[in-house]
Formats: C-alpha cells, structure tokens, sequence
C-alpha cells in the first residue's frame, strides 16, 4: 500500500475511536450483567436432599481395645 492509501484509513480508524458507541440498551433498562456458565449450572441444580455424610461408623474402629497382660504401655503402638 502507499502512503496515499494508507492515511485516509487511518483517519477513518482515528475517527471512529473518537465517535462514542451507540447505546444499545433503551432508556430506563438496567445495564445487562454477565454470569459465566459454571455460576449459571450452580444456580439451577435441583435441591440436594440427601443427607449428611457420617463417619460414627469409623469411631467403633479407633476406640482401643485393651487385652489384659499384652505388655504395651500407655502410648506404644499396638
């Protein structure tokens, strides 16, 4: 291209970032928020009613079970 062709675009494209863009939005609509897909797919899961999970079923396998004369002290692994 020649510097001929060059500066009319230039002045096209400098004209343009000065002009301020149209508004698409009509008069009194609040401006339009953008929620990204992850928070959309939370907000519309059903209810989860399953109940919470327990680990009492683990307390019965900590609790120590002591056998008289099996010569551990207090605090040796078992």
């Amino acid at each position: 291209m020649t510097a001929d062709a060059v500066a009319p675009e230039a002045r096209k494209a400098a004209q343009a970032e000065a002009e301020p863009a149209p508004d698409a939005r009509t008069p009194g609509q609040p401006p339009a928020t953008v929620t990204s897909l992850h928070e959309w797919r939370l907000a519309h899961l059903p209810p989860d009613t399953r109940p919470l999970p327990s680990v009492s079923h683990y307390d019965q396998l900590l609790r120590r079970r002591r056998t008289s004369g099996s010569g551990h002290r207090e605090g040796e692994a078992q």
